[in-house]
């Protein structure tokens, strides 16, 4: 009996594009599709139908994997998760990376022998065997957080370098020049805002790349304050920082207020992500809202629409963001 995986020998493609090309022939390239098709029919490749319907047995379980259970954006992103998931019939099963690739693959593996009705995954960055992993669930599969062109399946999220643009472009048309760039982890959308930084700061011809401070430490108020410090003994003619979330900004805040340096005349300071500590400090710290809660709750909706049958149209949803000034960049 000739097997799909003499199909994909014969076409030169591994199993789960050979899988793809004969399911789901729209989401496949067509010189790859060509190949495919072309190897079936030589080969006389025929499906096994009770084979394929074993296969697309599903269980009710919806998995939610992440990378941080303490971290507020997730809290948020969960949120909406849970409050669309409720009269789905789906059960959320939620799992940690830690940020930890290796740790991703494993749960991916786990999840596929309980063949899952959809998978939530954060971000975009997936090694290729995590994305192989995805792609070969045979189910509706969501990445969260970012934007990208080719997604597993279909993604929710935002700009994370053009967001962090708009960040630093309002520092410079508050009259700020020499600002720097405090990042703590470093995780891909770190990586990212910070690249928005320095794009934003070649653009109006004053980057300077000993303004950037970053560590891999996670990332905490405690950390925020440190960072500003250390920073400032590098640099004490920085007018302002950008940083790379809201717990980094709190710190960059309460140590700066420690030093006396007037918020924001003196020394502004930006964050990112808007969690609601940054509303209520005092200045009120100027971050990027990143719509978290809709993401969540969209790609639960995105999912059941997938299952039943109405995939939507554009694969790659943008939520956008927000840039909300306040108190701490006001010059």
């Amino acid at each position: 009996m000739v097997t799909l995986a003499d199909v994909a020998r014969a076409a030169n493609v591994s199993a789960v594009t050979a899988s793809r090309a004969l399911r789901t022939p729209a989401v496949v390239a067509e010189a790859t599709l060509a190949r495919v098709q072309e190897a079936a029919r030589s080969l006389g490749y025929v499906p096994n139908p009770a084979a394929r319907a074993l296969a697309r047995a599903r269980s009710n379980t919806l998995a939610v994997i992440i990378p941080s259970v303490t971290n507020q954006v997730f809290a948020d992103l969960l949120r909406g998760v849970y409050d669309t998931v409720e009269d789905t019939g789906l059960q959320v099963q939620l799992a940690n990376t830690r940020y930890r690739p290796s740790r991703e693959e494993g749960l991916l593996r786990l999840f596929a022998a309980q063949r899952p009705a959809g998978v939530i995954v954060a971000g975009i960055d997936q090694t290729p065997v995590a994305r192989n992993l995805l792609a070969g669930l045979d189910c509706p599969v969501v990445q969260v957080m970012e934007l990208c062109a080719d997604p597993v399946d279909m993604a929710i999220g935002c700009d994370q370098r053009a967001a962090a643009r708009a960040a630093v472009d309002h520092l410079i048309a508050q009259g700020y020049r020499r600002i720097g760039f405090l990042g703590a982890r470093m995780d891909p959308r770190a990586q990212r805002r910070m690249a928005g930084w320095r794009d934003s700061l070649e653009a109006a011809g004053i980057f300077d790349p000993e303004l950037a401070l970053t560590t891999p430490q996670p990332s905490s108020v405690a950390i925020g304050a440190q960072m500003l410090a250390e920073f400032l003994a590098i640099r004490p003619d920085a007018e302002a920082v950008f940083c790379n979330n809201d717990d980094v900004a709190l710190g960059a805040l309460f140590e700066g207020q420690r030093r006396g340096l007037r918020v924001p005349a003196q020394f502004g300071i930006m964050g990112f992500n808007d969690l609601e500590v940054s509303a209520v400090a005092n200045p009120s710290i100027s971050s990027v809202q990143t719509h978290r809660y809709e993401m969540g709750r969209r790609a639960v909706q995105m999912l059941c629409a997938a299952n039943a049958g109405q995939r939507p149209s554009a694969p790659v949803v943008d939520t956008g963001f927000t840039l909300v000034a306040r108190g701490s960049t006001a010059r």
